[in-house]
């Protein structure tokens, strides 16, 4: 689709089309459109095949790119270029390019805020995003020279609405703009969104100088409505001037196929109201909001100018309805109506415990996690078994429901009404898991159960049994048949004989009816296990973590030290968390401790409160805390080929029982770091490191305790090679036994070098990888003595450094000259 001026003699009853895949097509017009202010609309439409899944350009340009706009230089001669972005392939799918409801052809009023929408609406209800991009030319790139409008403040776009807002125009004439808007899917296997194509739409805006004011529009509020409402709202718009006014909208609601927006275009003088009416339906359910712009135009006799308001309307589907709930001893199955809107691909179920007393508003769809629901599975039927992924409910808790509807857009419906329900009492519930005995070989344990009421007597007739059963872990991982019961009202067992100091023991209690040629599994409640403590020993305190597995819900814990003096475990503190923190004890001391955990089921008909005790357990806090690292610094003595290493003592500042370092080192910079001294001085705090290879290399210290904790590394401090390698620029090679050789000075840690000499007229006449050199003045193919003169050397030197063999590039002139002997010699 393009714009044209309707005045101008240039037209285009045809378009060549770059399909993006090497090839192009001469498209017909298919209509040509008057619209007001002498514009056109043209829309040409061709078909095109691709080879094959990839990612395609399609590009339409023209010549007839309008003449004086202002930040285009030279703009006649320049190219009119826009471009689609198109992705096919399998993770795309079907997809149809967003489809932009209003022209690119706006008016803006100097020093006065513009505001231009594009309308767009994606038929596929992808998320659009929008940004500001430059306009386009020749080979469908950037146009040279190109500026965007200089603006007071901003020159910015609504990356969510698309508005393009100028703040604001400060010189008056034609500006071309550009805004790409891009399309983006939910991609489910990432649970991301993806970009899937995008467009460019090239804009042009005339800023006037006038004394005009732009009509205005009352503003309107965004809606969230059910699929099937009818909606019916006016819309005001009032001139300042009192000019004849024309109020029009578009948008998406007015081009969907089925059951579009109506917006009759209205006139009037100085105020004029329209009315937008919608009869919605399942077809307009999206996961985005439907954008509808109003604009009302006058008719000043100066400039005609344009107000604008827009409003959000989100298309919500109904919920499922008559949510319905039938428990079991450890499940619960759900039953719904189905979704009013048909096309809805699947339910989410969602659960958790007890009523949330949640009321979503108009514009809240599906069951957000701040309500503590939970998702607990995916259904495409109307009917859901929930039994915790197969290991089944654990009784004694009131179960709240609720389910969504979702979209193949990932929209989603109103929630479901919300069921709860408590499971039936048919089998037996752990209530008690307590350690009465701490003891490694003759450890007790109190275990006590709820007798089941609500099972079928009839099926199950009796007599009863329990088998009970002990692991000694938390799970019921290596369970082991322990004893059984024949009285059902007989709920309570004492185990014995077994360690209680170093496991925590779980339990599980069979309910079976017992009858002679009828022995079957009533029910299996859930696992519970005895509050295990675990004490974890540090400075000057002692850490106690309380773990535990079991169906209820604990909501103190009751932390007990043993006194030494009455032998009798006093209570030091209460927590509602699984962590006590004893501290201000003494390092190497014993403490021992129990506690005493108090819960309750959420639900009635049980023992509250549900009081357990774990085992006593005894532990000494040692210092396990490493102490403060050291600061470093290093310098470099080339002259002594070493590096001096000083650092701060922990002791002045962040510690008090420091007893001397390590120092660590590393002769590269990424290399693994090597312990090479130990100092048991904490006064100490100097070092001198001499190397074998090279002064470069990395260091760190660490600080040892008198509990021989180390501190934590900190980063590692590195220095670089000194550069020894010096070249003389005399030579006098003459056989006096004196400088008869070329060398290099004193050297250390070159590992070769590339030296080349060349004479005045760019000869070689020596070369060597040998660090000595060791030139003799003779030309490396005649093997005489070169003539005196300048000559000149390049001397790649390949140096030990942090980052390991490293070349440095050496130039420079030689001065070769020959003693002349005395005549008495």
């Amino acid at each position: 689709v393009t714009y044209t001026f309707s005045l101008s003699p240039a037209d285009r009853p045809e378009l060549e089309i770059q399909w993006g895949d090497n090839t192009s097509s001469i498209v017909p017009r298919y209509s040509k459109i008057l619209l007001s202010d002498f514009y056109n609309k043209n829309t040409y439409i061709g078909l095109h095949t691709y080879p094959g899944p990839g990612i395609y350009i399609i590009s339409m340009s023209d010549q007839n790119r309008n003449e004086g706009v202002i930040n285009i230089p030279n703009s006649v001669t320049v190219l009119f270029t826009i471009k689609t972005t198109l992705n096919i392939s399998a993770i795309v799918g079907s997809n149809s390019t967003p489809i932009l409801t209003y022209p690119p052809i706006d008016k803006a009023k100097l020093y006065n805020v513009f505001i231009h929408n594009p309308g767009a609406y994606d038929p596929d209800h992808d998320s659009l995003s929008y940004k500001l991009t430059m306009c386009l030319g020749d080979n469908v790139l950037p146009i040279p020279g190109y500026t965007f409008p200089y603006a007071d403040n901003s020159l910015t776009v609504n990356p969510i609405t698309g508005d393009l807002i100028w703040d604001t125009p400060r010189q008056t004439g034609i500006y071309n703009v550009a805004m790409l808007i891009e399309e983006w899917r939910f991609y489910k296997p990432t649970k991301h969104y993806i970009k899937i194509g995008e467009i460019e739409r090239d804009i042009q805006i005339e800023v006037v100088n006038s004394s005009n004011i732009a009509p205005l529009i009352s503003p309107l509020p965004d809606l969230c409505v059910e699929a099937g409402t009818h909606i019916n709202f006016p819309v005001f718009a009032s001139d300042p001037n009192s000019d004849k006014i024309m109020l029009t909208a578009y948008g998406g609601p007015f081009i969907v196929p089925n059951s579009p927006a109506i917006f009759d275009t209205v006139y009037g003088i100085g105020n004029v109201t329209g009315n937008f009416v919608w009869n919605t339906n399942c077809s307009h359910v999206a996961k985005f909001p439907y954008l509808v712009v109003f604009r009302a135009k006058d008719n000043n006799y100066d400039v005609v100018l344009t107000g604008q308001e827009h409003v959000n309307i989100k298309i919500v589907s109904p919920p499922p309805t008559n949510l319905t709930l039938s428990p079991t001893t450890n499940s619960v199955t759900l039953d719904w109506n189905a979704c009013i809107c048909s096309q809805a691909k699947h339910y989410d179920i969602y659960r958790r415990c007890g009523p949330s007393g949640w009321n979503p508003d108009s514009c809240e769809t599906g069951v957000p996690s701040y309500t503590g629901f939970v998702k607990i599975g995916t259904e495409t039927s109307t009917h859901f078994l929930d039994n915790n992924a197969g290991i089944g409910l654990p009784i004694g808790y009131e179960y709240c429901y609720r389910i969504d509807a979702v979209f193949n857009d990932e929209a989603e419906s109103y929630a479901s009404n919300e069921a709860c329900t408590e499971l039936v009492k048919g089998i037996p519930v752990i209530t008690h898991v307590s350690v009465i005995k701490t003891d490694i070989t003759t450890g007790k344990m109190y275990v006590e159960w709820s007798k089941p009421t609500e099972f079928d007597t009839i099926a199950a007739p009796g007599p009863y049994k329990y088998l009970i059963y002990h692991s000694p872990d938390y799970w019921g991982q290596s369970l082991q048949l322990v004893d059984s019961l024949n009285d059902i009202n007989d709920t309570i067992f004492n185990d014995s004989l077994f360690n209680t100091i170093e496991n925590p023991y779980s339990y599980k209690v069979e309910f079976y009816n017992d009858s002679i040629g009828k022995r079957f599994l009533i029910g299996t409640p859930n696992i519970a296990s005895s509050p295990f403590l675990e004490p974890i020993p540090d400075d000057n305190r002692i850490i106690l973590n309380i773990n535990k597995n079991v169906p209820w819900q604990n909501y103190r814990y009751d932390i007990f030290k043993l006194n030494k003096t009455t032998l009798i475990y006093d209570s030091i503190g209460t927590t509602n968390t699984t962590q006590y923190i004893d501290s201000g004890l003494i390092n190497g001391i014993t403490y021992c401790y129990k506690v005493k955990t108090i819960g309750k089921y959420s639900i009635g008909n049980f023992v509250n409160p549900l009081i357990n005790f774990s085992q006593e357990i005894c532990a000494e806090p040692t210092d396990t805390t490493p102490p403060c690292s050291p600061n470093l610094s290093i310098s470099s003595k080339c002259d002594l080929y070493a590096n001096h290493l000083n650092w701060t003592n922990p002791n002045h500042s962040c510690a008090d029982d420091v007893m001397g370092y390590n120092i660590y080192y590393s002769s590269t910079l990424n290399g693994e770091m090597q312990l090479i001294g130990t100092i048991n001085n904490p006064n100490d705090t100097t070092f001198d490191h001499f190397p074998e290879y090279s002064l470069a290399g990395c260091y760190y210290i660490t600080a040892i305790d008198s509990f021989l904790n180390e501190s934590r590394n900190k980063a590692r401090i590195c220095v670089d090679e000194c550069t020894y390698y010096e070249l003389p620029n005399v030579f006098t090679p003459d056989d006096n036994d004196q400088n008869d050789l070329y060398i290099p000075g004193p050297y250390r840690f070159v590992e070769k070098v590339d030296m080349q000499i060349f004479n005045r007229w760019g000869k070689l006449v020596f070369k060597t990888d040998n660090p000595d050199i060791k030139w003799d003045g003779k030309d490396i193919d005649s093997k005489k003595l070169v003539t005196p003169g300048v000559y000149y050397y390049i001397c790649d030197v390949y140096e030990r450094r942090l980052t390991g063999i490293e070349p440095r590039n050496l130039t420079g002139f030689i001065q070769v000259s020959f003693l002349k002997k005395s005549g008495n010699e």
